[in-house]
């Protein structure tokens, strides 16, 4: 290798608009055209960030990469250059931003921009605040618009500094430029073979109890379809069975989704925020009652008896039965994100279910039939021997209901939620008995 090269990171976020364009996809171009005199260094990534916030344009992702250059300035104005051609400026919510680090500068930047990282995921950062640490650090950065950009682009550098995180893989194909905007191609019987061949390596590509495909996205963008695994293998084994018009280029991307990475312990209610995501302990306060949209709600107590609202939407389809079997009394652990002092439930772990009692007519002592009401306020008689009772007889009923952990679909899959497959495989002591 020439000793005058070095590795330069390159964080990129917010280029693209719910009406096309993607940032993964001018990553994957990126790494494609400086490849030309620049040679690439590890795995690019993708990483989602908090998932709450509301100037996001779809996905709230940014992407990074790393490469070795002898050419640094070449390398700026071309990434530049690109993000300025490509990204939709015309949209009010993008807003690009890109940061460029040097080699010399891995050491004074990892620290704080590890903790950006996590930060970004988890918490709501202000412009100004990544502005100040990308100046204080002196990076080389551009901030297109409001440079709002800069927040996922920083994050993302940091998440290349600092590889200790659990991480996933998803492989993203894309269309070519004439398809973008008309109708996708992709075999819905090779996505269902392809996962039935490689899960649980691979995950979420389609929803078999719902029958819909989850791979393939609406939007206007470039994306044709994305799979997601645990490793480069297994994403890599399904698309090679995926049936589907030509792709234009395709990346495979190491990524944090699929971790939980947004969710965060909380004591309880008191320190929950909007805008967070959390895992919350506490007891069934009432039953699920549905309200209009099909969204089923109930609420939840802490030990301290604070409550807070926990909501199954309608999206997560078959998930809303569980929670409508819920009672006051079961004890659980909410996982989800807060908006508007509504927990949106991602996934629920049952602790433990209180006993359910219904009231019944009493049983005749001398037939053992059950008797019938007297009348209101009258109590209760046999008609075959005449005997009276004035109460009621307690039973316990087995539940429709199991302790254990339950999960929206893949239909309903945020891109962090860790789905319970994976749970299954890196954390086996959750699933006692299992």
């Amino acid at each position: 290798m020439d000793k005058s090269c070095k590795r330069i990171i390159i964080g990129i976020d917010d280029t693209d608009s719910r009406e096309g364009m993607c940032t993964t996809y001018l990553g994957a171009l990126l790494i494609d055209e400086l490849s030309d005199f620049c040679n690439p260094v590890g795995d690019p990534l993708l990483i989602r960030l908090n998932p709450t916030i509301p100037y996001k344009t779809r996905g709230n992702a940014s992407v990074a990469m790393c490469f070795n250059c002898n050419e640094p300035e070449k390398l700026i104005g071309h990434v530049v250059s690109r993000i300025s051609s490509l990204a939709r400026m015309e949209c009010e919510n993008t807003n690009p931003g890109v940061v460029f680090i040097m080699e010399e500068d891995f050491g004074k930047a990892k620290p704080l921009l590890s903790e950006f990282f996590l930060h970004a995921v988890r918490d709501v950062i202000s412009i100004e605040e990544a502005k100040s640490l990308a100046e204080n650090l002196g990076l080389t950065f551009r901030a297109f618009k409001n440079g709002r950009g800069l927040i996922g682009a920083l994050a993302a550098c940091g998440a290349m500094l600092d590889k200790e995180w659990e991480h996933t893989y998803e492989f993203l194909t894309y269309r070519k430029t004439e398809a973008c905007g008309t109708k996708r191609f992709v075999d819905s019987d090779s996505l269902f073979e392809a996962d039935l061949r490689t899960y649980p390596g691979t995950w979420d590509s389609v929803d078999r109890f719902n029958e819909l495909v989850v791979c393939v996205p609406r939007s206007p963008d470039p994306v044709l379809y994305g799979i997601r695994g645990n490793t480069r293998f297994a994403v890599e084994a399904a698309v090679a069975m995926v049936r589907s018009e030509e792709i234009e280029r395709s990346c495979i991307y190491r990524t944090n989704q699929g971790t939980d990475m947004h969710l965060m312990h909380t004591q309880g209610v008191d320190d929950v925020l909007d805008m967070h995501s959390y895992m919350l302990e506490g007891t069934v306060a009432t039953a699920s009652h549905t309200i209009r949209g099909g969204h089923s709600i109930f609420i939840l107590e802490d030990d301290s008896g604070k409550t807070i609202d926990c909501a199954a939407f309608e999206p997560t389809k078959n998930f809303r039965e569980i929670i409508r079997k819920l009672i006051p009394g079961d004890r659980v652990i909410v996982y989800g994100s807060v908006m508007e002092s509504t927990l949106n439930i991602e996934k629920i772990q049952i602790i433990s279910l209180a006993q359910l009692v219904e009231n019944r007519n009493p049983l005749c002592p001398s037939c053992g039939k059950r008797m019938k009401s007297a009348g209101t306020g009258q109590g209760y008689r046999c008609r075959k021997c005449a005997t009276e009772s004035l109460e009621t007889q307690s039973l316990q009923v087995k539940r429709d209901l199991e302790a254990g952990f339950y999960e929206v679909p893949p239909c309903a899959r945020r891109h962090l939620a860790k789905p319970l497959i994976r749970f299954r495989d890196s954390d086996a002591s959750l699933f006692p008995g299992r």
